[in-house]
């Protein structure tokens, strides 16, 4: 499931993406029926979308794969609802060998839906 619509702005270490979200996702329909509300999980997934668009955008990382590896210091502040528009904001904060770890926030309407620490594996 592709949950980055747009990449607005990107360098070497940072990237700045756009999620519509939509009535018509498909999560909406067990998650809440009465009361959409998009899963926490898939905040988390949007933002590891945006920093791996940004880490295969350098040239060492080209026709490589990324690899999601975890998760840590996961905070949710904001419900994330349809017609909103999730901003995804990913800064690479260190890189080892094959592993990468990224500070990543979102935001609706300019306040804090959810942030966190994303690592990922680089593989071929």
């Amino acid at each position: 499931m592709l949950l980055v619509d747009r990449v607005l702005t990107h360098s070497e270490d940072e990237i700045t993406a756009l999620k519509n979200v939509t009535i018509n996702e498909p999560f909406f329909n067990g998650h809440f029926p009465e009361y959409p509300v998009m899963p926490g999980v898939l905040i988390m997934e949007a933002l590891a979308q945006a920093a791996g668009v940004l880490e295969l955008s350098r040239p060492e990382n080209k026709g490589k794969l990324v690899f999601y590896a975890g998760m840590d210091g996961v905070k949710f502040k904001k419900q994330v609802v349809p017609g909103d528009q999730l901003i995804l904001h990913a800064k690479f904060i260190k890189r080892r060998g094959p592993i990468a770890v990224v500070e990543a926030k979102a935001t609706v309407d300019g306040k804090l839906a959810a942030k966190g620490t994303l690592t990922f594996a680089i593989g071929e």
